[in-house]
């Protein structure tokens, strides 16, 4: 019996030992925790350039929605390829223990909704818009030399969502945006509306898409809507390729809407860092 109690206190030690554990740090990263106007605080997770800045005065910059659940996986990827390595990439997340806080990015990757339907609170796009472009870009430009040609952002279902209204809304904040599997059915398709703006604006020579590209990524075993509605946006955007855009679509055989992030992390870093500035 007594052996019993000292084996049930050793046990309850260990737990208390692993669960009071320092977190696994990360070669080549650093974070920081900022503050948006309206006071919400976000947890900034840095995979830092390697090698000499390039030729074009500043590295290529990754802003990557969802931190907390997909930067490890991208750091990991762009350290194993020598080829990435000067790639600097800005993780967004939160300061929470959970790989996605779902009441935060359902405030800040989301539009408006009426009261009945506001829960969680929702329609902070606007103003996490604002956060990145004046808050988190100039800490970042101030931090390492950028190269302001080849500013990019990588969503995933909402964080999707979130990348494709970026660009229909400041199409200058970023060159490049990857959607995996955003959620475009969202609020009754409200992207349409911000769409038909921006199509108007390209086609009256009021933005300049010249170096701008959209990627959208999708698994063959999400639901035949979602795909459906991802492979018609890129459809329609193929006309603002003669102001500049280019856009494209793409499907992953076996992949579901959650492990897509996952799965087509190299992709991504590919695509980010071979397309032509010039």
């Amino acid at each position: 019996m007594n052996l019993r109690r000292l084996m049930t206190g050793l046990l309850a030690l260990l737990v208390a030992t692993l669960a009071q554990a320092d977190p696994v740090p990360l070669d080549g990263t650093e974070q920081w925790l900022m503050k948006s106007a309206e006071g919400r605080d976000y947890r900034i997770m840095v995979s830092l350039p390697e090698g000499d800045v390039p030729w074009t005065g500043g590295y290529p910059v990754i802003y990557l929605l969802d931190g907390n659940a997909y930067f490890p996986a991208f750091h990991a990827a762009k350290r194993a390829q020598e080829r990435w390595n000067g790639v600097i990439i800005v993780a967004i997340g939160y300061p929470s223990s959970t790989p996605l806080d779902f009441e935060r990015r359902a405030f800040d990757l989301s539009p408006p909704q009426p009261p009945e339907r506001n829960t969680p609170p929702q329609g902070g796009q606007d103003q996490f818009l604002d956060f990145i472009e004046k808050r988190l870009m100039p800490k970042v430009n101030e931090r390492f030399k950028v190269d302001q040609d080849q500013r990019s952002l990588v969503g995933h279902s909402f964080g999707g969502m979130f990348g494709v209204y970026t660009l229909f809304t400041r199409p200058q904040l970023f060159q490049h945006v990857v959607a995996i599997s955003p959620s475009l059915w969202w609020h009754d398709r409200y992207l349409l509306a911000p769409e038909r703006v921006f199509t108007q604006r390209a086609i009256d020579g009021k933005v300049d898409l010249t170096h701008s590209s959209l990627t959208l990524m999708m698994g063959d075993r999400e639901m035949p809507q979602e795909i459906q509605d991802a492979r018609a946006l890129q459809h329609r955007l193929e006309g603002l390729s003669q102001y500049g855009l280019r856009s494209d679509f793409q499907v992953e055989a076996g992949e579901d809407h959650m492990s897509m992030p996952f799965r087509v992390v190299p992709r991504v870093l590919e695509e980010l860092t071979t397309t032509r500035r010039y």
